[in-house]
């Protein structure tokens, strides 16, 4: 099995993250313009209630199972990978089996009860038996992620997107007549297929080049494995706080939307349409750097937790800085764009820009988010989980604050769900970075704090010339895109002239060594 260096990693799963996001738009542009604001309100009220599920069946797994087995392949321990993966199959087998059905029985409750709109009961039960498929696919991935081959599931991601936009189209055309909500749970199954296909390679390579044989021997593993289960739980239980505790505030963001909403005294159907123009449009667009700096993340787990294990505490900071650096940069680029050309993105992309008001006021407070992931990462890591857990657990109850004093006010409205996600966001940003300078003495240098603020500066500047020469002439989407590719390749320049991306971390990459000198 090929091993990959941190930067190669990191670059595979970024190429595959870029292909993935860019075919995931597609999928919702598809979805946008078959089903409209008020089926997307559907769908995307319904996934919370399948995060927040998928989270509790994996318990932090994935981020454990990549630390040990990373471990492990350092001291060339196979049975210990062996008894990795038996454990963490048959935790996360018999927990998603057990959800699935709790999904199912529970879903006219959540629909009508939580989510004040029956309809989203449908694609709730379509959605339910993705959770067993992802469930095995997230052990097979911390297994890969751990010996340090990102391949497999960059081929993986694609694979599922290419699935799901073949689906998705057919199943919502067969579907709409039915009515929205049936269009919705077709737009699910489409998910489901995709996962499947994408189980089905990962099941391909791991039996194809493994190292263990999980069948032989399974009981006889799984009865030796207390040591194990106990190493494994030592960091997935507080790792899963953090995730439970996002899943969890994710499960909860629409139901409190739609009650605050109800006070301020939209229209459930209202607040649904609005609810999904917010996070059907816009938070797709806010997230779109994400697939970077997800990337940095998985590679920086067993990169960091190795460093950990020599003891070299250079190589932690140096790690850490260099996922900021790269994360800032792939953001700024985005918001400046999303800021400055709101209005034709989202026209072009969903032939309306009604939710553009979201984009300009949110945009420039996700920029943290863009370096949250890398930093929730290194955390993990370093076993310093249980502060990140808090963290979030702060975060999300200060914007659920925000989010219930704003949304129910008439004079905020849906507006008042926006600025609770962006002061959610900050906030929690802050507090990672506050949790490593207190822990291991980490900060972000003044001088690239400068560096990030004229990167931005400049970059606005250009950006604001170039839309001002946008809007002086007759807008179509070529000039559009010829505009956006100026000021990207402007953008590059300045990333090498404000040293964000170095010559000497380029040459780490074997694909580039030939062409730097």
């Amino acid at each position: 099995m090929t091993k990959q260096t941190f930067l190669q990693g990191t670059l595979i799963l970024i190429l595959a993250g870029m292909t993935t996001r860019l075919l995931g738009f597609i999928n919702r542009l598809v979805v946008a313009r078959l089903m409209g604001e008020e089926g997307v309100g559907l769908y995307m009220m319904a996934l919370p209630t399948l995060f927040l599920v998928i989270t509790i069946t994996q318990l932090g797994l994935p981020v454990a199972i990549s630390k040990r087995v990373s471990e492990a392949e350092a001291r060339n321990d196979k049975q210990k990978i062996k008894r990795i993966l038996v454990v963490s199959l048959l935790i996360t087998c018999t927990l998603s089996i057990f959800f699935t059905i709790g999904m199912v029985i529970a879903a006219p409750f959540i629909a009508s009860t939580l989510l004040t709109d029956e309809r989203t009961m449908y694609p709730l039960i379509a959605i339910s038996p993705i959770v067993p498929i992802i469930a095995v696919s997230s052990v097979l991935r911390g297994y890969f992620q751990g010996r340090q081959n990102m391949k497999p599931q960059s081929y993986a991601l694609v694979i599922e997107q290419v699935v799901r936009i073949t689906c998705v189209a057919f199943f919502v055309k067969l579907l709409l007549p039915l009515g929205i909500e049936y269009a919705a749970a077709g737009a699910m199954f489409s998910v489901i297929l995709g996962e499947f296909a994408s189980l089905l390679f990962l099941i391909y390579q791991f039996r194809r080049r493994k190292i263990v044989s999980i069948r032989h021997r399974f009981f006889t593993y799984v009865k030796s494995s207390r040591d194990t289960v106990r190493e494994l739980f030592s960091i997935a239980l507080p790792s899963t706080g953090s995730r439970l505790i996002g899943s969890f505030s994710y499960f909860l963001e629409p139901i409190i939307v739609a009650q605050s909403l109800l006070i301020a005294g939209l229209s459930s159907s209202m607040a649904t349409r609005q609810y999904g123009e917010l996070t059907g449009y816009v938070l797709p667009l806010l997230f779109l750097p994400t697939f970077i700096t997800n990337s940095l993340s998985i590679a920086l787990v067993p990169s960091v937790s190795e460093a950990e294990a020599n003891k070299n505490r250079q190589l932690i900071h140096y790690r850490i800085h260099q996922s900021i650096r790269i994360s800032f940069a792939s953001g700024a680029i985005a918001t400046i764009v999303l800021s400055l050309f709101a209005v034709p993105i989202l026209t072009y992309m969903y032939g309306t820009g009604n939710a553009s008001k979201f984009l300009v006021l949110m945009a420039p407070f996700f920029i943290l988010l863009y370096i949250q992931a890398p930093l929730q990462a290194a955390l993990q890591a370093l076993d310093l989980a249980r502060p990140a857990m808090w963290n979030s657990l702060i975060g999300a109850a200060v914007k659920f604050t925000v989010l219930f004093l704003l949304a129910s006010n008439p004079d905020f409205g849906i507006m008042g769900v926006a600025i609770a996600m962006a002061v959610g966001v900050v906030l929690v940003t802050f507090l990672h970075l506050e949790s490593l300078r207190k822990e291991i003495g980490f900060s972000i240098p003044f001088r690239d704090i400068t560096k990030m603020a004229l990167l931005i500066f400049l970059t606005w500047f250009v950006g604001t010339f170039l839309k001002n020469l946008y809007n002086g002439l007759e807008s179509n989407l070529f000039l559009f895109m010829l505009v956006l590719l100026l000021l990207s390749c402007i953008y590059i320049v300045l990333l090498f002239v404000l040293r964000f991306i170095t010559k000497e971390e380029l040459r780490q990459i074997p694909y580039l060594q030939k062409w730097i000198h």
